[in-house]
């Protein structure tokens, strides 16, 4: 199983992070050139001094959006628009899910209904090597630790992007599989449990008997980017679909308000939780 953009060997190995390394480089000599410092680069490309610090060390794949403004910030020299076009793509993520990962990086709404298991961004380490390790075929130990490696970076969202409003829907029946076992079920609902005191996340928990379900057709995720372009993400096995069409988005958009209506409200999820919690 695929879940959030992991690489498996059917979709593409990582590739080398080298040119990652040199653009970043790249970035930060002209920055300093200018006399900027990250934090005053950050306000000036309205990204934060953390995204800013992720791209300049080559962890992070820039944003088109950020390309752009470091471009008029430094002096429109275009060598940041040439060289972007060079990167090797983010290590640890699969070939479908790359475009996702670089609207995720800017989103204003970032919404997940996920029923198969707990999404990436929720995941805890133990948690998401389980995930890795069960995959088939199997995958090698550097592949796993690239997996990991991107799923962290990604996880780092939630806590950078305060302003950005973030909302999952979690199926009661993910908790109940015990995915790793107990202690690692234990430990994924504490990060879960933490993460929902966060003032820009909602968490909201769907009851394993509901009458009605308006997500039976499976996982998605929405997002809204800052200039209020929309787009949903559907995957599969071994696949992944970036949705634009506004037809389609503001379809998968009404589903995702109704679960919001039929999943447990954010107290209730939150108790039950801690319940499940204290039975574990």
């Amino acid at each position: 199983m695929v879940v959030d953009g992991a690489v498996g060997t059917g979709g593409g190995e990582p590739e080398a992070s080298d040119s990652l390394r040199t653009f970043g480089a790249v970035v930060q000599a002209l920055r300093e050139h200018a006399g900027l410092s990250r934090e005053e680069f950050g306000e000036r490309v309205r990204f934060s001094k953390h995204t800013v610090a992720s791209v300049e060390l080559g962890r992070r794949m820039p944003d088109p959006t950020f390309v752009e403004r470091a471009e008029e910030v430094l002096g429109n020299t275009g060598a940041l628009r040439k060289a972007v076009g060079h990167l090797a793509r983010q290590p640890g993520l699969a070939a479908w899910f790359r475009q996702w990962a670089r609207l995720e990086g800017t989103a204003i709404t970032l919404y997940t209904y996920e029923c198969r298991l707990i999404p990436g961004l929720l995941q805890t380490e133990a948690y998401a090597r389980t995930l890795f390790t069960n995959q088939l075929p199997p995958l090698d130990d550097e592949q796993i630790e690239a997996q990991w490696v991107a799923r962290a970076e990604r996880q780092r969202l939630l806590r950078e992007r305060p302003n950005t409003a973030f909302g999952f829907i979690l199926e009661e029946g993910a908790f109940l599989r015990r995915t790793g076992g107990m202690e690692v079920t234990r430990e994924v609902i504490d990060r879960v449990l933490e993460i929902a005191e966060l003032r820009n996340v909602e968490i909201q928990v769907m009851p394993q008997v509901r009458k009605t379900h308006a997500g039976l057709d499976g996982p998605m995720q929405l997002l809204e980017t800052p200039d209020n372009r929309r787009f949903a993400y559907c995957e599969g096995q071994e696949s992944g679909q970036l949705i634009a069409d506004p037809k389609v988005v503001s379809m998968l958009q009404m589903r995702y308000a109704r679960m919001r209506s039929q999943a447990l409200t954010l107290e209730d999820s939150v108790s039950l939780l801690q319940r499940m919690r204290g039975a574990l």
